[in-house]
């Protein structure tokens, strides 16, 4: 990114960032709830996207999805 006359690189990540916050303002203003919902579908995306490269990348830690209890318990 070109800010002024000095290049700044930005991580992957937080493009994906910037990305998902794009669909987000998009979502405000879509006309209709099927392309509020795939804005916000696609915003939700990309901040995977964004948590997946901050682990690829040895910035975070994996989460570990809670395992379901078994019923009875």
């Amino acid at each position: 990114m070109l800010i002024g006359s000095q290049l700044f690189h930005m991580k992957q990540s937080d493009l994906f960032r910037e990305n998902a916050d794009n669909c987000l303002h998009l979502a405000e203003r879509a006309e209709g709830d099927p392309a509020f919902r795939r804005y916000r579908r696609m915003a939700e995306g990309w901040r995977a996207l964004a948590v997946e490269q901050d682990w690829l990348d040895g910035e975070a830690v994996p989460m570990l999805e809670p395992r379901a209890k078994p019923t009875g318990e």
